[in-house]
């Protein structure tokens, strides 16, 4: 049985998606664009192994990410 959720719709304006398998993370990030209309998008593919996560999030922290979603 499927309860009714209160939930408070967000637009989220820095986002990033992962797509985790077992030696690689896709990852797609969006971005508002320089005209504030459009967004920019960008995706790109790094190991599993810890320094390249460690590089990953420092590129989504220095991106400001708002919230990251799998």
């Amino acid at each position: 049985m499927f309860a009714e959720s209160s939930d408070d719709e967000q637009i989220v304006e820095r986002v990033a998606a992962l797509d985790i398998g077992k030696a690689e993370i896709v990852c797609s990030v969006r971005l508002p664009g320089a005209d504030d209309q459009r967004r920019v998008q960008e995706v790109s593919t790094h190991s599993t192994m810890v320094g390249s996560l460690c590089e990953l999030a420092n590129r989504l922290v220095g991106l400001g990410v708002q919230r990251v979603v799998m």
